[in-house]
């Protein structure tokens, strides 16, 4: 083997692989960007690399947030205490009133910041002038899967929904030569766009090899609405337009009957679990145990800091793994090990991007974080994946990688200025407070 341009040592590999992996004393060699070796230390050679020792730290994936709205960290906090639909007009309320190209680029700036400095690698994101994400994301150096929004309505970025197919196109045309982003086509929902403008989108996404990701069947108000209009569920109402399949992502799901799970894991379409959200908009309980026994790749998600007041998978993760127990009052309905993968390998999968992302691999991107574990409650570690699973969190977070790349070094971004960021968008604050007053 070439020589590696890094090599990376640590007391704990957790490789996300499909064993789960873990290895004690372990180290993974990086060349290229690209993962060269993992395994035990003393089988991993480091000659003429860049050594860094990791003690006191696991190495694990960066983890993947497969379903966010990095630009509405400008509303963090503006709407609360409101069920789904009223909370929704208050915030296009807002958002038609601030939004621009340049306030999305600083919105999703500061989203994004806070995602990589959570240890989070790889994004999904929904928010209006998408380039904008783009253009953010390549900046700070995190991987984004985003592209045209459809919505029926006059949108928040001035546009109409007869130019949202063309919008759509043009961003494909836009990054198709850019490594760290996965394109793909995002209508808001079932309630707000057209059987004739989702079949478009679906369309488009399939001709040009991308996802399609819309909201579904998050509250029982959308379940009745789409219900009522077209005289089928949600999930059957996608089904009908072919919007189904393993390169459909599906964000919520939390109201879903036994047929529709059966339409979910017969076409290999994948959910994003979003138990933060859906809990503080009294949304309810998705039927993840369920959904997981039919066979669906479950992946999980923040969504926007606007609902779930920032964007902190690792407390996604611990609810995922925590919260059906008591649902279902089963003890085991989420195993620690399927929540893990929830946030890493499973979103990577629903990328369409196993072969690449979501775990510790030869051959795999070297996309990875450093969690400490010398701190009071990592001792004593007798599971690194429990650890992770109920005990760490983003403030563990020391290092962060992507693509081989260091982005976060001791607990610092390395490709933002914060501290301005900050003071940019507090500078919106009074604007953003007057727009809902």
């Amino acid at each position: 083997m070439p020589s590696p341009d890094f090599v990376v040592r640590a007391p704990y590999v957790v490789t996300c692989d499909d064993a789960m992996t873990v290895i004690e004393d372990g180290a993974v060699a990086v060349r290229d960007g690209i993962v060269a070796a993992v395994g035990p230390a003393g089988a991993v050679p480091s000659d003429g690399a860049e050594l860094i020792e990791a003690a006191g730290r696991i190495l694990m994936p960066g983890l993947v947030n497969m379903h966010c709205h990095a630009g509405d960290s400008l509303f963090r906090g503006l709407v609360e205490n409101l069920p789904l639909e009223p909370w929704l007009e208050t915030v296009w309320k807002a958002e038609r009133a601030i939004l621009d190209p340049a306030a999305c680029r600083l919105g999703a700036e500061l989203g994004l910041a806070e995602l990589l400095l959570s240890g989070v690698t790889t994004v999904m994101d929904m928010f209006w002038f998408p380039e904008e994400t783009v253009r953010a994301a390549k900046a700070l150096g995190i991987r984004v899967a985003t592209g045209g929004i459809f919505f029926d309505p006059p949108g928040m970025d001035g546009h109409l929904a007869d130019r949202r197919l063309a919008d759509a196109a043009a961003f494909f045309d836009a990054v198709e030569d850019e490594p760290l982003v996965f394109p793909g086509c995002l209508p808001h929902g079932t309630y707000t766009v057209s059987p004739e403008h989702l079949r478009s989108a679906g369309r488009l996404a399939r001709s040009r090899g991308g996802f399609f990701s819309t909201h579904a069947a998050e509250t029982v108000a959308e379940q009745a609405t789409v219900t009522g209009r077209y005289g089928r569920r949600v999930i059957a109402h996608l089904a009908e337009h072919d919007l189904l399949g393993p390169d459909v992502v599906l964000a919520h799901c939390v109201h879903l009957d036994a047929a529709e799970i059966g339409l979910l894991a017969a076409s290999g379409t994948h959910v994003v679990h979003n138990p933060l959200s859906n809990l503080k908009l009294a949304s309810g309980f998705a039927p993840v145990p369920a959904l997981l026994r039919a066979g669906v790749n479950v992946a999980l998600g923040t969504d926007g800091a606007i609902s779930g007041n920032d964007l902190d998978l690792w407390l996604a993760m611990r609810l995922a793994a925590t919260l059906h127990k008591a649902v279902t009052g089963d003890a085991a309905a989420v195993a620690t090990h399927e929540a893990l993968a929830m946030a890493t390998k499973n979103g990577a999968r629903a990328l369409g991007a196993s072969d690449r992302i979501g775990s510790i691999e030869a051959g795999k991107a070297a996309d990875f974080i450093l969690v400490a574990i010398d701190k009071p409650h990592a001792a004593p570690l007798f599971d690194p994946v429990a650890h992770l699973v109920y005990s760490a969190g983003r403030g563990d977070v020391t290092d962060v990688f992507v693509a081989g790349r260091r982005l976060v070094e001791s607990g610092r971004l390395l490709t933002a200025d914060v501290a301005a960021l900050v003071a940019g968008v507090n500078a919106l604050r009074p604007a953003i407070a007057a727009a809902i007053a």
